[in-house]
């Protein structure tokens, strides 16, 4: 199934929501540091609430570190990123993806664009710029999730 992986994020809040739906959904999330706030257990069990504790949260030093890792494991990554004209529904996910969200104020440097396996981006109505990085993760992983048919089973 599909890992998450969020660039040096600046918004506790949408960490937070993320790691809820990680967790909702049994997907790993690779924090992937500097974060533009303090990375402590308190923080962010105010921002993802009681959902934290069932949330799989890897933490990476270091972008360096990170692509390391991923290098060793031979998984895919894939950078959701306006500066591209390929989008994700038109796009093949594999359960062993990394689904890379960039930093919310700043996306992530080239360095990071020519490392991406495939670029993809949120069809968009015109004129309008992006979308929040949680809802943007929601929809992705939706779409990755469905495609690789790695969804949750149901309780009922």
């Amino acid at each position: 199934m599909p890992d998450i992986a969020l660039y040096q994020p600046d918004i506790p809040q949408n960490t937070g929501t993320i790691l809820r739906l990680a967790a909702c959904m049994g997907v790993r999330v690779h924090l992937i540091e500097p974060a533009g706030f303090p990375v402590s257990d308190s923080a962010l069990k105010r921002a993802g609430m009681d959902y934290l504790e069932r949330a799989a949260l890897m933490r990476h030093m270091s972008f360096a570190d990170f692509e390391t890792w991923r290098a060793a494991q031979g998984l895919r990554l894939l950078l959701m990123t306006t500066k591209s004209a390929a989008p994700y529904t038109e796009f093949s996910f594999q359960a062993n993806d990394i689904l890379l969200m960039g930093r919310e104020s700043s996306g992530v440097p080239e360095s990071v664009h020519d490392l991406a396996n495939a670029r993809l981006t949120i069809p968009m109505a015109e004129g309008m710029r992006s979308l929040n990085v949680a809802v943007s993760t929601g929809m992705v992983l939706g779409e990755a999730l469905r495609q690789t048919g790695t969804f949750p089973k149901s309780q009922c």
